[in-house]
């Protein structure tokens, strides 16, 4: 029997509520049928993080791999498209995959070298660059989520989402982001996105020195994907550096690159004014200061 983290199964009650409730419940025997219908054996105690459930396991020739299981969404449907169309280049490989239930069979990383723990962490925004200056070098395939998309939806909600800002100069952070998105949504690109780059989603592994994990993919512009290294362990004063060490390591326009990390910050105050929080604080001032340094 696998023991399911408690943690994971909160999680899903909270963001997927009776969806999450029975893939929590389903859970085990999901996995009991995994490991015998790809012949392996449990490894150690299962990892989890917000949505999904990781078991080392032992393949039958004995190569170490993670068995994982998540809930299918429309953002866990691309992953193992995203990860087919990498084939191990940059980031984790693809073993197996059951399209049904979005099960995949991975090859084994080291968990505990993770690049949040990096000491270095201008080191770690650049390790992050240029990964994701190699990924987005691939052409997006087919039957992905496209960024055009999701911003023209952005758009839609903002008028009304700008009512339930009651702070002036936090709506005005956020009609500028959407200001700047409607300035660059007739060109969203091509490129296959990672979208959730953080320094947890990195590890160290025996082929390469840091590959990538846990897409959530798009179609879309490399500039989308600065977002999450600028927050990484934050830092007010090393925004700026950050953002310029970024956009020269991916060759991006700097006033390109803004206008869409603004979309990245209009994306998440859409979704806290949705569930009800009030807009991250932190997000706010790395809107300013790139505001503060383009005016």
């Amino acid at each position: 029997m696998i023991d399911i983290p408690q943690e994971l199964a909160a999680s899903q009650q909270e963001y997927n509520g009776e969806a999450g409730r029975a893939y929590i419940a389903g859970l085990p025997a999901l996995t009991a049928a995994f490991l015998d219908r790809w012949e392996l054996k449990a490894d150690g105690r299962p990892m989890h993080g917000v949505s999904a459930l990781v078991l080392p396991v032992l393949r039958r020739d004995g190569t170490p791999a993670v068995l994982k299981l998540q809930l299918l969404d429309e953002e866990t449907a691309g992953e193992p498209v995203a990860l087919r169309a990498w084939d191990g280049d940059g980031a984790v490989r693809l073993l197996d995959h059951d399209e049904a239930t979005g099960t995949m069979l991975l090859e084994r990383l080291d968990s505990s070298r993770m690049l949040a723990h990096h000491p270095d962490v201008h080191e770690s925004v650049l390790v992050i660059a240029h990964l994701l200056a190699h990924l987005t070098s691939f052409p997006a395939p087919a039957g992905l989520r496209h960024l055009g998309d999701i911003a023209r939806e952005m758009l839609e909600q903002t008028p009304d989402a700008l009512k339930l800002i009651a702070d002036p100069e936090a709506r005005r952070i956020v009609a500028d982001c959407a200001a700047a998105v409607r300035e660059v949504i007739d060109t969203p690109g091509d490129r296959l996105l990672h979208w959730d780059l953080h320094d947890e989603n990195v590890l160290a592994s025996e082929r390469a020195p840091w590959l990538a994990i846990d897409p959530k993919p798009l179609t879309g512009d490399p500039a989308f994907e600065l977002w999450p290294a600028l927050a990484n362990r934050f830092d007010p004063a090393d925004i700026l550096w950050r953002f310029d060490a970024m956009t020269d390591v991916l060759s991006l326009d700097r006033a390109h690159a803004r206008a869409w990390t603004y979309g990245r910050l209009l994306q998440n105050c859409l979704w806290d004014i949705e569930d009800g929080r009030p807009l991250d604080e932190e997000q706010l001032e790395i809107a300013r200061r790139l505001r503060d340094r383009a005016s």
